[in-house]
């Protein structure tokens, strides 16, 4: 059964180590919408938050990739925060095949906690994803993304593997 995932939620809350254990568990390919907006220099800001036409250009460039592989069979799993809410509708109508939307979850401290532990950003270039972006980065995309409700809310406070098994329970593939 062919079919794609979306993995939505605040930075730091382990959405691009889970989309990735994911693919690799149930053989799917993997697309980040954070690197197709670095990649394609896709950074429009609209206030205090990259603006909704960027993400809507990231989900063209998402949605090319994905039919490419959906319409070989092949599973997809696409990584982003989504806090708009229009960006998880327009991929969803763009993309007319079996999903499922997760929206990981865990407190404002423990999304810190893990930025924390990335990687700084090297001196002389901008930030990327993966990098430590910083505790007031981590606060201001947290309120945005929750301030969103879509899809099943999955915990994913603890280790990568327990998040992991509560969204194979609700797919097909497990």
């Amino acid at each position: 059964m062919v079919y794609y995932v979306v993995i939505r939620g605040p930075l730091g809350v382990g959405k691009s180590s889970v989309s990735q254990s994911l693919a690799s568990r149930v053989g799917a390919d993997y697309i980040p919408i954070d690197r197709i907006l670095e990649e394609h220099g896709l950074e429009e800001w609209d206030e205090d938050r990259i603006s909704l036409k960027s993400f809507l250009r990231a989900n063209g460039i998402a949605v090319e990739r994905a039919r490419a592989s959906l319409d070989h069979g092949t599973p997809v799993v696409v990584d982003g925060n989504f806090y708009w809410r229009e960006a998880i509708d327009d991929l969803l109508h763009r993309l007319p095949f079996d999903h499922h939307v997760f929206t990981l979850q865990a407190p404002l401290k423990v999304c810190v906690e893990r930025d924390q532990r990335r990687p700084a950003t090297p001196s002389g270039r901008e930030p990327r994803a993966g990098d430590r972006l910083g505790a007031q980065a981590t606060r201001d995309v947290y309120e945005l993304v929750t301030q969103v409700r879509y899809g099943t809310s999955i915990d994913a406070t603890g280790p990568v593997e327990a998040t992991l098994a509560r969204i194979l329970r609700h797919l097909p593939v497990a």
